[in-house]
């Protein structure tokens, strides 16, 4: 394909019977899981239980399971701020992730990041970011550190950095498309468009709201994929990996996925309709994929029932879990830190001692003296 011509791929929705019931069983567990938990959250959030901002994925569950599947173990993660079910997706315990939420040290992050920094080394999962296209230049640079690990082959590396349809119109987006391009790095960007930047549409914010063609500047192909149909997107995804593993060159998805909510839990989303409001109600990814999973006899109610009773289940086992954790110590404060801190007042410099006098600085009484320069 000419890599100057972008595209969107069809991707129809897939008959459940061409796929494995088991795994689309467990498409539908983890979908229930990621939708019971924001709820739960939102609740916990509203009870003061956590602190700072807090984005959900509620609407979003059929895009995150498919992008997750879509991924390998050896492969890197890097999400926006609306990062709660990309990290249960990705294997993280549901405990582990409401107690970072909480605040508390047995959380993924000790209690350090809160809800929109989750991060887990061990599932590859490398935040979380709190500022709007904060983790493309991090995600474009752990590609490049893949790059130079060996060649590009089915069994290469990869990376998949998350990211908004608001992210599309900074600046870090632009150079990190840029720099993948003339790089060839093993990166999938994915635009996931809920069409609301905050409150601001899509349409009023971007001069090619068809999101997929914005890498045509940096010749970087591009499709977009209906993000309520879990199978479509982790086959979308799954084809940008590949071609990303065995090229070397980045890829764009743009997965159109509408939040059943505001932007974050303390957003009333005044700027929505009651008929847009209802209307999205109706295109639900959870209960359509429930229906779809019942009709082809891969569910029937009763199991779909148990499901969603274990995911509950699951989810007050993670809030009890969270509740009795204990917050941070204090004296791992500096933990992580580089340099590390002084472990006592002791080590610190004494207030009367006046601060080391820069080499460009001197007395009035002095003659001035060159600054010391650096050979290159």
């Amino acid at each position: 394909m000419d890599p100057t011509q972008d595209r969107t791929e069809p991707h129809p929705q897939a008959p459940a019977a061409s796929e494995d019931p088991a795994v689309l069983r467990g498409y539908y567990r983890q979908m229930a899981l990621i939708r019971h938990f924001e709820l739960r959250a939102a609740e916990m959030y509203t009870r003061a239980k956590i602190g700072g901002y807090c984005h959900l994925n509620l609407g979003e569950e059929a895009t995150v399971v498919g992008l997750m599947a879509a991924l390998r173990p050896t492969d890197y993660l890097f999400t926006t701020y609306r990062d709660h079910g990309y990290a249960l997706a990705r294997g993280a315990d549901p405990g582990g992730v409401l107690a970072e939420l909480f605040g508390r040290a047995t959380g993924l992050s000790g209690g350090r990041g809160g809800s929109m920094h989750l991060f887990d080394a061990a599932l590859r999962m490398l935040g979380g970011y709190g500022i709007v296209g904060g983790q493309m230049p991090p995600a474009t640079g752990a590609a490049l550190t893949i790059a130079h690990r060996g060649e590009p082959g089915p069994d290469s590396e990869a990376v998949m950095c998350l990211l908004g349809d608001g992210t599309t119109n900074i600046g870090a987006f632009h150079e990190s498309l840029n720099l993948a391009a003339v790089w060839h790095l093993p990166i999938v960007y994915v635009i996931v468009n809920n069409h609301l930047g905050m409150g601001t549409p899509v349409e009023a914010a971007s001069g090619e709201p068809a999101l997929y063609r914005r890498g045509c500047a940096y010749r970087i192909p591009g499709a977009r994929v209906d993000g309520n149909d879990v199978i479509a997107v982790r086959d979308a995804a799954q084809t940008a990996l590949e071609q990303a593993r065995t090229e070397h060159r980045p890829r764009l998805l743009e997965a159109v996925s509408h939040r059943l909510r505001g932007h974050s839990v303390v957003d009333p989303a005044r700027y929505r309709s009651a008929q847009e409001t209802e209307r999205l109600r109706e295109q639900d990814p959870l209960p359509a994929f429930r229906t779809r999973l019942i009709e082809d006899h891969t569910l029937d109610q009763a199991a779909a029932d148990r499901i969603d009773e274990e995911c509950e289940q699951a989810v007050t086992a993670a809030v009890g879990f969270a509740d009795a954790s204990p917050p941070p110590d204090v004296a791992a404060l500096f933990d992580h830190a580089s340099p590390r801190g002084p472990s006592t007042a002791s080590t610190r410099p004494s207030a009367a001692s006046p601060p080391p006098r820069s080499p460009c600085r001197t007395p009035n009484n002095w003659r001035p003296q060159p600054c010391p320069t650096q050979q290159p």
